[in-house]
């Protein structure tokens, strides 16, 4: 290999593998030390020197290892977000964090850790790879447990049921699953069914308690054959609609739990000769791009996706400065009125029943 020193640096220089410290050094000739000092800022090198050093940097593409970063400064400024699996909702979430980390001096790194949603416990394996010597904190998206003890700050994206201590951000799930079901009922729809998401999520929760309260004040009793799990995925909501589609007194409406969800069952009720929203209007949840792209669009209940990646950042990077802030981030939902809804046919239209009781979510 072939340098010469001064303000130009020749250009070819190929290095295969990762550019180490050793290759700056002897592309710019000088030594390790003085290199060493140049990328840590420490003082005894001539000005001429450390600017030659830095162009070989640049021209190289030299970057120091976080681990040895860490190990000397502990920290790596280095954020993760962690996900079972980069589908439409985690998509969504990560563009949001991505556009808020710039100019915060961190950077953000994306891992999947997980098999799915069946594989309990991801983001405990996925934080004790990480944590110590890669990122100084995480935003865990739908998690599987309840807590992780970790040594850092860690946000926890649309939280897992039951008591936690982990700082939250997530949207109002039960008044967007009452819209949900208001819409449905405007249009007179009382034979309604819901395919609910993840049991172990408190999303899922708060989206059938706002669905059964506003059955509930507008004094229509829920057949209970018609509330079934979903579990929020593509194949399992299918398998759900196929049931029910295919009761004798099927519903009208089908109230999905996520957008892949309703997508599933629009599927599933075309392959079943049904036309939607003719024969059944299905309505969703989240407001993925996907559900404006698909036959009929999807109507659905919008929650700001991207909002809540970066409101998860941001809490993320105040907790770790230390702000003294709320830790429980709630964004509103609204409705998205497409084409997958439509009237009940008069002929299959229900009275109101008596009104019901109410209880709270």
């Amino acid at each position: 290999m072939t340098a010469c020193r001064g303000p130009s640096i020749i250009v070819g220089v190929a290095f295969p593998q990762r550019v180490k410290m050793s290759d700056v050094a002897r592309t710019a000739g000088v030594s390790v030390a003085t290199v060493s000092k140049v990328v840590n800022g420490r003082y005894g090198v001539a000005q001429a020197t450390v600017e030659r050093v830095q162009q070989v940097i640049h021209q190289l593409g030299y970057e120091a290892s976080l681990g040895a970063q860490s190990l000397r400064s502990h920290r790596t400024n280095v954020l993760g977000i962690l996900v079972a699996e980069f589908e439409p909702f985690s998509t969504e979430l990560l563009k949001g964090a991505s556009r808020e980390v710039t100019g915060t001096g961190y950077q953000l790194l994306a891992y999947s850790g997980g098999d799915g949603d069946t594989a309990i416990g991801w983001e405990r394996r996925s934080l004790a790879r990480l944590s110590g010597t890669l990122i100084d904190g995480a935003v865990i998206v739908t998690p599987t447990v309840v807590e992780t003890k970790q040594g850092f700050h860690v946000v926890a994206v649309d939280p897992h049921t039951g008591p936690s201590g982990l700082p939250t951000v997530d949207s109002d799930n039960f008044a967007g699953a009452m819209l949900a079901a208001d819409y449905l009922l405007s249009l007179g729809h009382r034979r309604i069914a819901h395919i609910s998401g993840r049991p172990d999520l408190e999303s899922a929760r708060l989206r059938e308690a706002g669905f059964r309260r506003a059955m509930a004040d507008a004094g229509v009793t829920v057949d209970e054959r018609l509330v079934r799990v979903g579990g929020f995925r593509i194949e399992s909501a299918a398998a759900t609609a196929a049931e029910l589609l295919a009761l004798p007194d099927r519903p009208t409406a089908i109230f999905a739990g996520n957008d892949l969800s309703a997508i599933s069952t629009v599927d599933v009720a075309r392959s079943m000769g049904l036309r939607v929203p003719d024969d059944l209007s299905v309505i969703g949840f989240d407001n993925v791009p996907e559900s404006a792209l698909v036959n009929p669009p999807l109507t659905t209940i919008a929650q700001p996706l991207q909002q809540m990646g970066a409101e998860a950042l941001r809490l993320l990077i105040d907790l770790i400065g230390g702000v003294e802030r709320d830790t429980h981030v709630r964004l509103p939902t609204e409705l998205v009125v497409r084409a997958s809804c439509a009237p009940c046919p008069p002929r299959q239209r229900r009275p109101l029943s008596a009104p019901a009781a109410t209880g709270g979510a």
